[in-house]
């Protein structure tokens, strides 16, 4: 039976190791920045980005959803590389060994290269997906198999809807590497926010401040809404509140 022991120095103890009280509270922090970042929109994550560095942190257009999502949580990345063989899924080994090791609410982000005509994920991926708890997956690349994973109401976002699969036609190239995701730098941990606007990522050393712009964007657009609806003008709203 595993043991814990909260010392006098505030260090908790169990056979599998020493988790601070120092490493509790990070992973309190992060909870909170997650959580908050399923409350705002992409749109004002997108905006925040844009505003505090000037940066374009939102995936292609065609990045979508197959129903209507929206998630926040720490990414996990998948690379797949094109490359014809014959050896079956042993070949893509290290893209189910990445499901099986996700934390639960991480988000999983596949890019597989030149791959609009290839599924990516399929139902079998979506329901390990789905029963690990993971919040959701993002894929640079198409997906099929779409009547089970709407079954499952497991949110998958993908750049098309595509029968086909990788088997035989790419090989695992690395995971938790930094890849580029439909047209963002995308590494391990970083945030990814998406709802049916689409999909934003922030860097995780800048989520924080990326947040708190946020949700201030958030705030003051939505108090826009009753203004308008009141004075029947954006103009005037726009004037008022400085934003569009």
């Amino acid at each position: 039976m595993k043991k814990q022991i909260l010392t006098g120095a505030g260090v908790l103890v169990c056979v599998f190791g020493v988790l601070s009280s120092r490493d509790v509270r990070a992973q309190a922090d992060q909870q909170l920045l997650i959580d908050g970042f399923a409350h705002v929109e992409a749109a004002s994550v997108a905006d925040a980005m844009e505003q505090l560095y000037g940066t374009k942190a939102y995936m292609f257009h065609d990045m979508r959803p197959l129903a209507a999502a929206k998630f926040a949580g720490p990414a996990v990345t998948v690379l797949l590389k094109k490359e014809e063989h014959h050896d079956g899924t042993k070949a893509l080994q290290g893209m189910l060994d990445t499901i099986d090791e996700a934390a639960p609410g991480s988000v999983y982000v596949m890019v597989v290269e030149d791959g609009l005509n290839y599924a990516g994920i399929g139902g079998l991926m979506s329901t390990a997906m789905k029963y690990r708890g993971l919040a959701g997956a993002i894929v640079d690349g198409g997906v099929r198999d779409t009547p089970q994973i709407s079954k499952l109401q497991f949110p998958v976002f993908s750049r098309g809807i595509v029968p086909s699969t990788t088997v035989n036609h790419y090989r695992f190239a690395g995971r938790n590497v930094a890849v580029n995701c439909a047209g963002v730098e995308v590494r391990p941990a970083d945030i990814i926010v998406a709802d049916m606007d689409g999909v934003a990522v922030v860097p995780r050393e800048k989520a924080a401040e990326v947040l708190a712009k946020a949700q201030q964007l958030d705030f003051t657009e939505h108090s826009m809404f009753p203004f308008i609806e009141k004075y029947k003008s954006i103009r005037e709203a726009v004037a008022k509140f400085g934003r569009l």
